[in-house]
């Protein structure tokens, strides 16, 4: 009886992540063609194929997604395996961590600083997409691990709570609108908007926003957080973003953040990760870490960069 050989299982591993054999070799130090003969007779041995070929790239097909979790497992265990008598974190050891627009681009410090500094030797691959995608990851085992900034509900889905964002309404620092107090949703009658794309946390909660006003007059969609921002700067309408990615406009007089008092808009950070996934010692130890580390809280705009944004407008309009 002839059993697949850890080569073997972490040339699938790879290939998932990755999507294409040359990736792979690339990253295991080998030659395609040893890639591709490793992958063929792995699945040779489980009797199946484990990818769909589309467009040049290796999709999991249903067999790959149920061999996936114990595959993973067990290259986790050969590590442990020789390293069983130090309870430590095995050489080569890598975490696939997926996370969304805004902890991606403005809280990758908070996520991954204290476990990066006390294990300076695993390897994290980080990948930055929506809330969507990200979550679509974690399940077909891409990634080991996301955080996101919007509810993601799967009974395949192990949820931790990571901190909380806020999210504000923000209009170009000439907008009728900035400096005015206690808005009122009559007050955003035929304004435009500018929205990020469907599958986005922050698209969800300016869904549910505008929920609240009257018909806009108009919207224009993009897919990342900064267009959008340059967006309302540049007076092509309202957004609702994240505050944490405004401080530096704010501060510089580029955009306003409007009062709305009717509207709620704080949301939870989330880690995500497989209930069926095998935790191993890297997954186990970047976990505990974010459980020890303080919780982050969205910080808001201080009192003295709305009142600078305020002055701007009001110089503009005098």
């Amino acid at each position: 009886m002839h059993y697949a050989s850890p080569r073997q299982i972490e040339v699938f591993v790879q290939t998932v992540a990755g999507g294409s054999l040359r990736a792979v070799a690339g990253l295991l130090h080998m030659t395609q063609p040893a890639a591709s003969m490793a992958l063929a007779e792995l699945e040779r041995l489980v009797g199946g194929e484990l990818f769909e070929r589309r467009g040049g790239r290796l999709h999991l097909n249903p067999r790959g997604r149920g061999l996936l979790p114990l595959a993973k497992e067990l290259l986790e265990r050969h590590r442990e395996f020789a390293r069983f008598d130090s309870h430590g974190i095995a050489p080569g050891s890598e975490l696939r961590i997926g996370a969304s627009n805004t902890v991606g681009n403005y809280r990758i410090g908070e996520l991954l600083g204290p476990f990066a500094r006390a294990q300076p030797d695993v390897r994290l691959r980080m990948r930055v997409e929506n809330t969507r995608v990200i979550a679509a990851a974690v399940l077909n085992g891409s990634l080991d691990v996301g955080c996101v900034e919007g509810p993601v509900v799967h009974a395949e889905l192990q949820h931790l709570r990571w901190g909380d964002d806020l999210l504000v309404v923000c209009a170009a620092a000439d907008h009728p609108l900035a400096g005015r107090r206690g808005l009122v949703p009559d007050d955003f009658r035929d304004a435009r908007w500018v929205l990020r794309e469907p599958g986005s946390a922050t698209r969800e909660m300016s869904e549910r926003l505008l929920a609240q006003l009257p018909t806009p007059a108009g919207l224009l969609e993009l897919d990342q957080t900064e267009a959008v921002k340059q967006a309302v700067v540049a007076g092509l309408g309202l957004a609702c973003l994240p505050e944490v990615a405004l401080a530096d406009a704010v501060a510089a007089g580029r955009l306003a953040v409007l009062d709305t008092p009717f509207a709620s808009l704080r949301r939870t950070l989330s880690l995500l990760w497989r209930r069926d996934q095998y935790q191993g010692a890297a997954l186990r130890a970047f976990l505990a870490s974010v459980k020890s580390s303080p919780k982050p809280a969205s910080k808001p705009l201080t009192a003295k960069s709305r009142k600078s944004s305020s002055r701007i407008v009001a110089s503009m309009r005098s």
